[in-house]
């Protein structure tokens, strides 16, 4: 019943960080679930519009625009490689300015070429507006960056891994939504030339627009309220404005150890006793003696965002830490872009009996697959996290191997030209399951990373995931074959050569370690920001 009430009721709170210990998904009038909600959601319309042209790639914009396959994947590319410059720049201004406005902004933005891509008429236009359009895929970094910032690290993996799932599944959606409204306007009497233009100003457009304009008027920057007021979510203790005899409640897998703010066996309002409770928590002060207390330099460092500065912020990119998490996340979300731009088309050339719509619905699988293998990937690694009793390099671990398995499927893949397609699509339904839960598994890693720099770190990772799109589709360009007089992609060369990059990548990730150099990155970018002066004012 724990489980199931935690679905639904105002979560408890970490005292110390004003962080949910659960994820209220089933009560979005709760500011900590209209948060989650709004941070999803926002990702999932910009998958919308990012993926639209995907579906109808395959035939419809390829007879109507004269396109060459050749033009199609520079399409796909320059589509990612615009994300990618985005998000690289996307993590410091949410660091700056805070993540509900870098949404909003990011999904305003990129609704402007939406509503112009019914303008395009030929292969130059088509690139041209798919790479605008792709200022959407943005919208990833600040949707990571906003739920970090509401949940604690004991559930964060599975908030993040929730919320990035739930958004990617956008794509998915968009391969049924997409063909669906074409094909009822052709029905309605409009010719494909008109049907797949308006389907772009009245689907995506209208949508994004409207979830934009709803987080700028029912989002909150923190659980404290305005951005400039972040300090606020570290507990006041050590003579800032105690908060004294406050009772708490505080689930023993919360992300802090609870014994830095309990006596070992004293009772009373100044004594900051604990008593474990028959549900495994402690009831205790949030003002324990001053010998138990934990510096608050150490709280904040440990959850407050500062804003970064030009060489903190390079720092925190080349630290072999923000790495770890970026080369992974190239591997697995590079992947999971190459194909979703792909894989319409590798099932269409697989089965050329299939229509648009059936290698499309087909292809939707794929993504749709998040809704579930994202959120597991995030959820497992919570619980290992706390099984190994907070040891974050367990989450590394576990990410690792999933990139190793996602790497054994994609070889499969590339190196069995003879599948059924039956066989083809049960092989991409492994492989999504490894690589997606790998995202989970991700981004449930990258809060422990520099947290004081969070929105770099998820910007960078998130960059790295679409450079490997770039990368890993620009290998698909180039594997081309001749069938039937016709130059077409070969899929599964190009598939064993990506699998052979995610499993180098990913089994070099073993030896990383966690924390070298991570406490003087950290102190360094304190100082730059004047730390104490701003804490002060809390």
């Amino acid at each position: 019943m724990g489980f199931i009430s935690n679905l639904y009721k105002a979560p408890e709170v970490n005292p110390l960080n004003n962080k949910a210990l659960s994820i209220p998904i089933l009560n979005p009038v709760n500011k900590y679930g209209r948060t989650f909600h709004l941070a999803w959601f926002g990702f999932f319309v910009a998958f919308l519009s990012w993926f639209a042209f995907a579906p109808l790639l395959t035939v419809t914009l390829k007879t109507d625009l004269h396109l060459t396959q050749a033009e199609i994947q520079n399409s796909n590319i320059l589509g990612l490689t615009s994300t990618l410059v985005v998000r690289v720049f996307i993590g410091p201004i949410c660091d700056r300015f805070g993540p509900r406005k870098a949404m909003a902004g990011c999904l305003l933005a990129g609704a402007i070429p939406t509503a112009m891509a019914g303008l395009v008429t030929n292969a130059k236009g088509l690139i041209a507006i798919r790479f605008f359009i792709g200022i959407l895929g943005g919208s990833f970094v600040p949707c990571q960056v906003w739920v970090t910032g509401w949940y604690d690290k004991s559930v964060v993996g599975r908030a993040n891994a929730l919320a990035g799932g739930w958004g990617n599944s956008g794509g998915g959606v968009t391969y049924f939504v997409m063909p669906a409204v074409f094909e009822a306007l052709v029905r309605d009497g409009y010719t494909a030339h008109k049907a797949w233009r308006i389907s772009f100003a009245v689907c995506p457009f209208v949508i994004i627009v409207a979830t934009a304009i709803m987080i700028i008027t029912l989002g909150q920057d923190t659980p404290t309220g305005n951005w400039s007021e972040r300090f606020n979510t570290v507990a006041p203790v050590d003579g800032h404005k105690p908060n004294v005899g406050t009772v708490v409640d505080v689930p023993s897998d919360a992300s802090y150890d609870m014994t830095h703010f309990a006596a070992s066996s004293s009772t009373g309002a100044n004594s900051g006793t604990a008593t474990p409770t028959k549900e495994g928590k402690h009831a205790g002060i949030v003002t324990p003696p001053k010998a138990e207390l934990a510096p608050v330099e150490e709280l904040a460092r440990e959850e407050v965002i500062v804003k970064p500065t030009l060489s903190s912020t390079l720092r925190t990119i080349a630290s072999m830490q923000t790495m770890l998490t970026a080369l992974c996340y190239f591997t697995t979300f590079g992947a999971e872009t190459t194909i979703e731009g792909n894989l319409g088309s590798f099932y269409k050339a697989a089965a050329p009996s299939w229509s648009q719509s059936m290698a499309g619905n087909w292809a939707a699988m794929f993504m749709l697959l998040n809704i579930v293998t994202r959120p597991c990937g995030g959820y497992i690694a919570d619980v290992l996290y706390r099984v190994s009793r907070h040891d974050p390099a367990v989450k590394k671990y576990f990410m690792a191997t999933l990139g190793l398995l996602e790497g054994a499927f994609l070889l499969w893949i590339g190196l069995q030209r003879s599948m059924s397609i039956s066989t083809l699509i049960g092989a991409h339904a492994a492989a999504a399951v490894f690589l997606e839960a790998a995202n989970g598994a991700n981004y449930a890693l990258v809060p422990h990373i520099h947290p004081s720099h969070n929105g770099v770190v998820s910007g960078i990772t998130g960059a790295m995931g679409n450079f490997g799109g770039v990368m890993f589709s620009l290998i698909l360009r180039y594997r081309t074959h001749v069938v039937n007089g016709a130059v077409a992609t070969d899929y599964h060369t190009g598939y064993w050569i990506i699998a052979i990059i995610v499993l180098i990548i990913n089994a070099c990730a073993f030896f990383v370690p966690l924390n070298s150099g991570e406490r003087r990155l950290e102190e360094e970018a304190f100082k730059e920001n004047g730390y104490h002066d701003q804490i002060s004012k809390v």
